[in-house]
């Protein structure tokens, strides 16, 4: 029998955003039937390369993969997802620590702190603690660049909605839902992941994700993010009222007040906001342009102030990177004093038996 195969499905779980680390690791939790496995090591002890195997072993029996990358080193996983399987395998330590409610009843914690020699370790201990040290310092000063870069972009959204016509969208909003949503018999559920985030490497957006889940992308073009915020909470509402099945993704920098995109499986559609932080290239789009619903006039009023706002945002973000960029380069030598302490046979032993529980072998 020919094994189904599946596009890559790449999200984040979490991120530096202005009011800090943000993750959806608890809400993962609380998806409906979803069994989670806690993997708790230091540092390179192996926990990235455990759930690319395990990811590798479940698209080879053809299941559809969410793999979670980490917003710190994007070429690292913080997760695994299956879907299908309502089962998940996350890095549960800091800055994304996950304690189990019920251990082994409810979620099953993997521990890989038996693979470490802390005799070989030991002998490191002032080098260790000092990485650790430097590390959190950095990030600190990312996080505070970030959230200035935060600031600005709330103002520039604050602006604009100075200038939007809001009972405008709504009525759009109505007629475009009658036309691309038809009512289901079903119940609204919802799963909360990041399609973008600031990494190391920039703002990174997950473009191939959306073109494994979606054929159809309704995308709209909106620079400072009033407008597009109300039209994707408003879609959103109606979806759930609908009874679709939604993957709903945050903006990365604003998270709890504003949604960037919404993803619907079932009808293989995308509602996608495309703006410099994450520009949308997709063949076949129906855009629609926000200017639309915004009082022009009024708006140019504001165009010195956001133009400032804009450029001023893009250098604090990049800076931002920078800093990202050292603590990742601080981490990678945290990890070499781990690694020559690590019993790399023990994790192997590890990934198979989890490879085993997800009866993947």
């Amino acid at each position: 029998m020919e094994t189904t195969r599946h596009d890559p499905i790449d999200f984040f779980l979490g991120a530096t955003t202005p009011a800090g680390f943000k993750g959806y690791f608890e809400p993962l939790r609380r998806e409906p039937g979803m069994q989670m496995y806690l993997i708790k090591s230091g540092p390179g002890c192996g926990k990235s390369t455990l759930m690319k195997r395990l990811a590798r072993a479940a698209e080879q029996n053809g299941l559809l993969t969410q793999r979670i990358h980490c917003a710190s080193d994007p070429d690292s996983l913080d997760g695994v997802i299956l879907p299908g399987q309502h089962r998940a395998i996350v890095d549960a330590t800091a800055p994304h620590v996950v304690e189990p409610d019920a251990p082994g009843a409810d979620e099953v914690v993997v521990s890989l702190y038996h693979t470490i020699n802390a005799e070989k370790l030991h002998l490191h201990t002032e080098e260790v603690k000092a990485l650790f040290a430097r590390n959190a310092i950095l990030r600190s000063r990312a996080a505070r660049y970030i959230a200035s870069a935060g600031s600005l972009l709330l103002d520039s959204r604050r602006a604009e909605a100075c200038s939007a016509n809001f009972d405008k969208v709504r009525r759009y909003v109505k007629r475009l839902c009658t036309r691309v949503l038809p009512r289901t018999e079903g119940t609204g559920t919802e799963e909360l992941r990041l399609l973008s985030a600031v990494t190391p490497k920039g703002e990174v957006f997950y473009q191939s994700t959306v073109q494994a889940l979606a054929s159809k992308f309704i995308v709209f073009r909106d620079d400072y993010g009033a407008v597009s915020r109300l039209l994707l909470e408003l879609i959103r509402a109606e979806a759930l009222t609908r009874g679709y099945h939604l993957i709903t993704c945050p903006c990365a920098m604003h998270p709890d007040d504003k949604i960037d995109h919404i993803l619907i499986p079932e009808l293989k559609l995308a509602f996608l906001t495309d703006n410099r932080w994450h520009p949308v290239q997709l063949p076949g789009v129906q855009a629609v342009r926000c200017s639309r619903f915004l009082d022009r006039e009024n708006l140019a009023g504001y165009r010195a102030r956001l133009r400032f706002n804009e450029r001023a945002a893009a250098e604090l973000l990049e800076q931002a990177s920078a800093l990202m960029a050292q603590a990742k380069s601080c981490h990678d030598e945290l990890e070499t004093y781990y690694r020559a302490a690590v019993d790399f046979g023990k994790v192997d032993a590890a990934a198979k038996e989890c490879i085993r529980m997800f009866e993947l072998d």
